[in-house]
């Protein structure tokens, strides 16, 4: 009989597995990050629908009511499916996903406000700017766009219902529907793809401008299809929204460093505020570790150009370098490149206690970085720059030591874990960046004869040995990127340790021994 067949156990393994992945996925779709996300969504939309068909409340409209909140909870979903696909760390990062229901809330209300106020929609287009120079500056310039599109529907209805009101001089010809819409998207969009970085104070201004221009040829070309009959109220229609796009341009420079405060970020602005050798910060780690401070100045040139190899962000990698020893002001003396001469007070100490100093800088960094409040843009470099890697150094005299400790008796070599950092690994290209840069240059830097194909084979065979730790999981850097990454830092360092000629020596100048020669030629480099 059918139902008696026999189930093969390579067909009843396939369907455990099958439902043991839905049962994953289901456990997926409720664990904490995600409730809390859908919590959130359900805020929003809760929030959202009163501010939208605030005056369908208030004239008692049901059936209209209900047909607007179907379609506004289908525009939420869209925006949830969205971030979902292309920004799942929003849904990781609670305190950035409130910031964002909270922008959006905030702007549909001040919408709603300016439409009932002034009885005029250039409240919207307004608003839809300023979502666009936010999202641009807090995520990118792609997942600004498509929230933005979500935006500037939301918009259209929170001023939709403004055709109940009776028409003035003021609001003859006002921009509805689909003509709203366009204006709205025409200057998000310009202030999307014109705004990459803020790297001067003009660049908002000059945004700002550049939409308001788009903005009013827009609302004017549309004002002009829809009615030729009065031009003059078309124009000063016009001339509403481009004037507010503009006003709204130059409340958002004037609230810049909230913004960066509350998404958690970093302008291109702030990072050369940074980068100035007189910040607190910097001056006392040139100061107190000058071989770490010029060790780090030399490691953010050739971060800075291996990021711009692979297209990345050079400026935050460059002034990520410049902190990311921060930590070493603390014990500056135990640090080869501060020693200047003098015996290296590791000697005095033994393998496991050495390395107990030298792991306890990125400690005492990222306590620093708190004290004096870094962006945590800065302080992921710190945190990274050494990922898990093992201190070698230590490690093998930690094991000559046992060896000779042992008098010929079996032992136990000394665990790699205990000499290893503890983390985390770089998550981000440009902190993947800054270690290898950190580590070659340190090797580089050992080598007895420096020279371009010495260089070469360093820079590959340091940055091997990385990928096979496993440093680099956690970043998303592919095998292009780091061989692009290898030429830049080649490049960089061979052009930084260059040879000269020797300089012709004075009649009179008394025969130096061969170490000053050796001593001069290496000061020289």
């Amino acid at each position: 009989m059918p139902f008696l067949k026999k189930i093969s156990p390579r067909r009843s393994q396939v369907r455990k597995n099958i439902s043991a992945g839905r049962f994953s996925r289901i456990t997926r779709l409720l664990d904490t990050d995600s409730l809390i996300s859908i919590l959130l969504w359900c805020l929003f939309v809760v929030l959202c629908i009163p501010i939208i068909t605030f005056e369908l409340i208030q004239q008692v409209h049901y059936f209209d009511l209900i047909l607007t909140t179907v379609i506004v909870v289908q525009i939420c979903l869209a925006v949830a499916f969205y971030i979902h696909h292309y920004q799942k760390k929003i849904i990781m990062n609670h305190a950035r996903a409130l910031a964002l229901v909270g922008l959006f809330i905030l702007l549909l209300a001040t919408t709603k406000l300016i439409t009932l106020l002034f009885k005029h929609t250039s409240g919207a287009t307004g608003s839809a700017v300023t979502a666009a120079i936010i999202l641009t500056i807090a995520y990118n310039q792609r997942f600004a766009i498509g929230m933005i599109t979500f935006y500037c529907l939301l918009g259209c209805f929170a001023t939709g219902t403004f055709n109940k009101y009776q028409p003035t001089d003021i609001n003859l010809y006002q921009l509805t529907d689909i003509n709203l819409f366009l204006t709205m998207f025409a200057g998000a969009i310009t202030c999307c793809f014109s705004l990459r970085e803020i790297r001067t104070r003009m660049k908002l201004l000059t945004v700002s401008a550049l939409a308001a221009t788009v903005v009013f040829v827009t609302a004017l070309a549309l004002g002009l299809l829809a009615d030729k009959s009065h031009p003059a109220y078309v124009f000063k229609n016009a001339g509403y929204h481009a004037g507010i796009t503009f006003l709204f341009g130059l409340l958002i420079h004037s609230l810049l460093p909230l913004i960066e405060k509350i998404f958690h970020i970093a302008t291109s602005m702030t990072l050369l505020d940074y980068s100035d050798a007189n910040q607190p910060l910097l001056k006392k780690l040139a100061m107190e570790a000058p071989g770490t401070f010029s060790h780090s100045l030399l490691i953010g040139s050739i971060a800075e150009a291996a990021a711009e190899a692979i297209n990345r962000n050079g400026l935050l990698c460059r002034v990520g370098a410049y902190y990311h020893d921060i930590g070493k002001i603390s014990k500056a003396s135990y640090f080869i490149e501060n020693e200047i001469g003098l015996a290296s007070r590791h000697k005095e100490l033994s393998p496991t206690m050495s390395q107990l100093i030298i792991v306890g800088h990125v400690k005492d960094g990222i306590e620093m970085a708190k004290e004096y409040s870094l962006p945590n843009v800065l302080r992921q470099f710190i945190e990274t720059h050494h990922g898990t890697t093992l201190i070698e150094h230590f490690y093998h005299e930690a094991k000559k030591l046992k060896t000779k400790n042992s008098k010929g008796k079996i032992i136990d070599e000394p665990s790699e874990s205990e000499f290893r950092y503890p983390g985390p690994k770089p998550r981000t290209k440009e902190a993947a960046i800054v270690m290898l840069a950190d580590t070659i240059e340190g090797a580089v830097r050992s080598l007895s004869e420096v020279t371009p194909t010495k260089v070469e084979a360093v820079v590959h065979t340091m940055a091997m040995r990385r990928l096979q730790d496993g440093q680099f999981d956690e970043c998303d850097l592919s095998l292009r990127e780091l061989s692009r990454i290898e030429a830049s830092i080649s490049k960089t360092l061979a052009a930084h340790y260059h040879g000269r000629i020797a300089y012709p020596k004075p009649p009179d100048m008394p025969e130096e021994t061969q170490s000053q020669a050796e001593q001069s030629k290496q000061k020289s480099n």
